[in-house]
């Protein structure tokens, strides 16, 4: 059986792709959830992951680590992780490439924060700029390839790098294009996300660096995790 190391499901955006890609595809696989404050203490993750960072892979005596890694190694047994048609596959690999290694200023001044409501009250010129790029390739896609997903009919990897930043969208209550914000509905209202999402909202755990990078980010409007229910 396939093992799978995550952090906390409120916070890791890293850990939510091959979790919310290996849900959808049916793909049977053990969770093991190991919280950023233990790693912090005792350095727990690399117990099991060379780099010392989730998510990771354990497959009998093979470990992956590196979500992207993970997409691709899932995908030699699960052919369905990308597109069958080529050029689809082609345009679904650089599209999770892309998001795998750009988009800094999301990142860095949205970072994913599952419970909380966050108004930006000023977008700066560097965020604008990549959710111009999402509206930009999440439009293309889906005129591309006829949706409701990026490369088609079925949900696949480049989805699955997508799925944070549908939990951005609702967060931060980003400004985006009208088709790109139905198909971040689309994303949230998946079962394998509405999995994620509440039990990140029973997650008692708390990381402050986290939790100061979204306080700055705007006016805080509410946080879901004290009632331990969503408005999902």
């Amino acid at each position: 059986m396939l093992e799978l190391f995550i952090a906390n499901k409120n916070y890791s955006s890293w850990s939510l792709r091959p979790w919310v890609l290996m849900r959808e595809l049916e793909i049977p696989f053990v969770e093991h959830l190991i919280p950023f404050s233990d790693n912090i203490k005792s350095n727990a993750f690399r117990n099991f992951s060379p780099s010392g960072k989730v998510p990771c892979l354990l497959d009998g005596d093979t470990v992956v680590w590196d979500s992207l890694a993970i997409a691709e190694y899932l995908a030699e047994q699960t052919p369905q992780v990308w597109p069958s048609d080529r050029p689809a596959r082609a345009w679904a690999r650089s599209a999770a490439a892309e998001m795998h290694s750009g988009f800094q200023a999301l990142r860095s001044l949205c970072t994913m924060n599952c419970g909380a409501r966050v108004r930006i009250d000023s977008y700066s010129s560097e965020l604008k700029k990549d959710l111009d790029r999402l509206d930009e390739l999440w439009l293309q896609s889906l005129d591309r390839f006829g949706g409701p997903y990026l490369a088609g009919q079925s949900f696949t990897a480049t989805d699955a790098f997508f799925a944070p930043v549908a939990f951005r969208v609702q967060t931060y209550e980003l400004a985006m294009a009208p088709e790109a914000l139905a198909y971040s509905e689309r994303l949230l209202a998946l079962p394998s996300m509405q999995e994620w999402h509440n039990a990140a909202l029973q997650e008692s755990w708390r990381h402050e660096v986290y939790e100061e990078i979204t306080r700055n980010a705007g006016t805080w409007l509410n946080d879901y995790r004290e009632a331990g229910a969503g408005p999902r």
